[in-house]
């Protein structure tokens, strides 16, 4: 049997007519760029949301740096970040010339840790009424002693949210805004309320493979706040509301009226998707329960899980992956080599062994198939090849 990662085709095939319709549309009335498409979705999505504001954007990357830009974010300032995330949360704080500022995940769940967040800020200095990293602070390095700590930017990670009420204590405490990497957490709930909803503005990717995602790049900002997304509506279209009218120095990310189509035939059936994945997450469970050597996911009590990725831990992980692929399912890493650890972030001055936690889980995650469609059967025979895999290696 062949089990794919994700299998867009059979999600294109319950919505092909919406789509194809919608462009059809588009393409009869030429508004390729913040057309009607777009509002329309940036109005359905707002509403899915139960937010004031949802501007549509270029990227989740793109998300990020706006929001970013938004709260006038740069030179020597530093946001906490998780060391356990795609490298684009990181990317988005240099890429407005701040300082990514890592934190260890916490082992249950994966994402930023709050007690590792606490014990960094209580490291920190005031500054008048600025934190900044002193000489002598257990994380500093030259560059970032000194920085102002700016942010929080945790990460709804795999398709949970983090920990965020006490997220949300820590940032009232001192004074911090927080930006919510939702871009992995379309339709999940903290608390009852939906993520991309539980900071001072919030970042969406719809990159083709997310539980929301466009047939092409495109990502949103969600927020509640209206002079904020007054600054965002102009950064995305060179700092412009009205055309050659510049108040602001802006760029151009903007989500396209085709993907906005994509993107609104979707909505409608996002919970519907996500309550098959979460059917699919419990026989995982279910059927690796008696195979000690995989541990699935935890799942907070407080919160809906929309499993983006589902991601194990598994022991002698490297050779499970090889098995996998010879029986023919499809499996990813996410994430394998720990931003530190990257080229790109080497000037930060971190070894290994600084985040024990997002290094010891990047040599035994594994992330199986996990899409709506999949079938009963698909999901017991990877949870079969995987049991088989240890049983013949005991």
């Amino acid at each position: 049997m062949k089990v794919p990662f994700l299998d867009l085709k059979r999600q294109f095939d319950a919505i092909e007519a919406d789509v194809r319709r919608g462009w059809d549309e588009v393409l009869a009335n030429t508004s390729f760029i913040l057309g009607p498409a777009v509002s329309d979705f940036e109005a359905s999505f707002a509403e899915f949301l139960a937010c004031k504001h949802v501007i549509g954007v270029g990227s989740g990357l793109a998300a990020l740096e706006l929001s970013l830009r938004a709260l006038e974010i740069g030179r020597g300032d530093a946001v906490l970040v998780p060391a356990n995330t795609f490298i684009a949360t990181a990317l988005a704080v240099s890429s407005v010339g701040a300082l990514p500022v890592l934190i260890d995940m916490d082992p249950a769940s994966h994402n930023i840790s709050p007690a590792k967040i606490r014990e960094f800020i209580d490291g920190c200095k005031k500054h008048g009424e600025a934190l900044v990293v002193p000489d002598g602070h257990p994380q500093a390095s030259a560059a970032l002693l000194e920085a102002r700590i700016a942010a929080i930017m945790p990460v709804d990670l795999y398709g949970q949210t983090a920990e965020m009420e006490e997220i949300q204590a820590l940032a009232a405490e001192h004074g911090l805004p927080i930006i919510e990497d939702a871009c992995q957490a379309h339709g999940a709930r903290y608390k009852g309320r939906r993520a991309g909803t539980l900071g001072d503005v919030a970042a969406f990717s719809f990159y083709p493979g997310k539980n929301l995602g466009a047939y092409g790049d495109g990502g949103a900002i969600a927020t509640n706040n209206d002079s904020l997304a007054d600054e965002l509506t102009m950064l995305r279209n060179y700092g412009s509301k009205k055309k050659y009218y510049h108040e602001t120095a802006g760029t151009n990310s903007r989500l396209d009226s085709l993907q906005a189509v994509v993107l609104d035939a979707k909505l409608p059936h996002l919970d519907e998707w996500n309550a098959a994945r979460r059917a699919h997450a419990e026989r995982y469970a279910a059927a690796l329960a008696d195979c000690p050597q995989v541990a699935c996911p935890t799942i907070a009590a407080d919160r809906d899980h929309v499993f983006h990725l589902y991601v194990i831990r598994a022991e002698r992980r490297d050779a499970l992956q090889a098995h996998l692929g010879k029986q023919g399912v499809s499996v990813g890493l996410h994430y394998p080599i720990p931003i530190h650890l990257t080229d790109a972030y080497a000037g930060l001055g971190h070894k290994k062994g600084d985040f024990p936690e997002t290094e010891k889980a990047a040599c035994e995650i594994l992330s199986l198939p996990m899409f709506a469609e999949l079938s009963d059967e698909q999901i017991d025979y990877v949870c079969e090849s995987i049991c088989s895999f240890y049983e013949t290696q005991a």
